[in-house]
């Protein structure tokens, strides 16, 4: 089990409906059992709070799925907002066995609560699919309050009725005035990229609108778009994404302050490398901040940092790794831990080809985990190396666009909690999942060229911290 990161005891944790209210942020959430596998007993939302993202309360299962023969068999993804004083949690009734009889498998509810935890349905269709448009992909609706033309604006993914493969996913939109009489305004962005948009969101900052929605017939990720208008035209900036494959379905939530993206980092069939991903799995949030030209960067919350308060510094002062035909390498830690934080200041020579920060190496062997940064394609990778024989790991979508300026100091971050390896640069996130672990060693290598490594750090959890995790697995066994 993870020590950070959340993940309700014997669940997965599916898509997350955050909202900020009463002085912690809510997380509602899906929890698979995965009996026999994802999707396999029905779900509905539970929730946890958090003000931290280290210490989380759980309030259970909060909107409860409907009968096994009812709309809401499962309670697939919505939002929850404030409105007049009441809570409205919007949301995606699901039953897989309605296409069977002839209807909808997806259709929108609307539940209600005055305290967060406990939710009054209405066991009514709020909105139903439109003509032309899929019946068993209309989903996860997502709503704000549109000031300029004060309704309500809600937004959600679909796609057109036809062959599922077809590149005609589009988010559509509705507004209201009073919440249950909805009118249809069409596509409210139809690029023609995916089979399918999920997880719609929408936030403003600073002058600038933003639209997030993952897909899985490209990169399989969420990605976002940017506009000066909530009715568009929308952009891509060059990175328009957050983090790689294994981080799927992020909403974002804003405390006033600082903005956050919860998506969860998925795990692999029979915990193998080599085996694909599968849905579900371990919720990691993300600091979301704006660069000058209006771009999202992601980091580490500082909440998370300050949890690992217990550090080492691995150097006592720069030093130099080159090999300028080859690979050279550079060991700072013999022995990392399952949980810490490694920080690391390094630049880059001119004319380098590429660098690794190695986990989990066995220093007889090699064998390894690398985030590797190719400086000259701009790109971050993950893999296991030595990758033989091939293929180790399933690495398809474990990379980022990132730029690494010669001569210039950047500063990196990695964190490791059970399986999972995190790691920030620049504005740039990856999340991968480790499971055949064979050392702990750490390190650092220059691949035909020079970089020096500043200064680094190995942190390890508070010793309460740390006590406390232990005594969770322990509940678990």
């Amino acid at each position: 089990m993870s020590s950070i990161y959340y993940q309700h005891p014997n669940t997965w944790f599916g898509d997350c409906m955050p909202v900020y209210a009463e002085g912690a942020f809510q997380l509602y959430h899906q929890r698979d059992t995965r009996k026999p596998g994802p999707f396999g007993e029905p779900f509905g939302w539970a929730l946890a709070r958090t003000r931290d993202f280290v210490n989380y309360e759980d309030l259970g299962e909060s909107l409860e799925k409907g009968a096994y023969d009812a709309q809401d068999q499962f309670i697939f993804a919505g939002s929850v907002f404030e409105a007049k004083g009441t809570y409205y949690a919007l949301y995606t009734g699901y039953n897989r066995d309605y296409p069977d009889q002839g209807k909808a498998s997806q259709v929108l509810m609307i539940a209600t609560s005055t305290d967060l935890v406990n939710w009054t349905k209405t066991d009514r269709s709020l909105v139903v699919p439109q003509e032309g448009y899929d019946k068993d992909d209309w989903r996860d609706p997502f709503i704000l309050w549109d000031d300029e033309r004060e309704v309500f604006l809600m937004i959600l993914g679909a796609r057109l009725d036809g062959d599922k493969k077809l590149l005609t996913g589009r988010t559509v939109a509705f507004i209201s005035t009073d919440l249950e009489n909805w009118e249809f305004e069409g596509d409210f962005w139809a690029p023609d990229l995916y089979t399918m948009h999920e997880m719609p969101d929408l936030f403003k900052m600073g002058e600038w609108w933003y639209l997030l929605t993952t897909e899985y017939s490209d990169k399989s990720k969420t990605v976002y778009r940017m506009s000066r208008s909530l009715s568009g035209p929308w952009s891509a900036p060059v990175d328009d994404a957050f983090d790689g494959r294994s981080y799927y379905a992020a909403r974002s939530a804003s405390d006033g302050e600082h903005r956050y993206l919860f998506g969860w980092v998925a795990t692999k069939e029979d915990e193998q490398d080599s085996s694909p991903w599968q849905w579900g799995g371990t919720l990691v949030v993300h600091e979301v901040y704006q660069r000058p030209d209006g771009s999202l960067g992601v980091r580490i919350p500082d909440t998370v940092t300050g949890v690992f308060s217990h550090q080492k510094q691995l150097l006592e002062q720069p030093e130099a790794v080159r090999n300028a035909d080859g690979r050279a390498q550079l060991t700072l830690a013999e022995q990392s831990g399952d949980t810490f934080l490694w920080e690391t200041t390094l630049s880059v020579a001119e004319g380098t080809r590429s660098f690794a920060l190695l986990l989990a190496q066995d220093e007889a062997s090699g064998d390894a985990y690398e985030f590797l940064f190719e400086v000259g394609e701009n790109r971050l990778r993950f893999d296991k190396v030595p990758n033989y024989p091939w293929n180790r790991y399933d690495n398809k979508g474990l990379e980022r666009p990132c730029t690494i300026t010669p001569d210039d100091k950047i500063h990196i971050q990695v964190v490791v909690d059970g399986s999972i390896a995190t790691v920030y640069a620049n504005g740039v996130a990856l999340n991968a999942r480790i499971y055949d672990v064979k050392g702990q060693a750490l390190a650092i290598q220059a691949i035909d060229g020079e970089v020096t490594v500043h200064e680094s750090v190995l942190r390890h959890l508070s010793q309460e911290r740390a006590e406390t995790s232990l005594e969770e697995e322990v509940a678990i066994a």
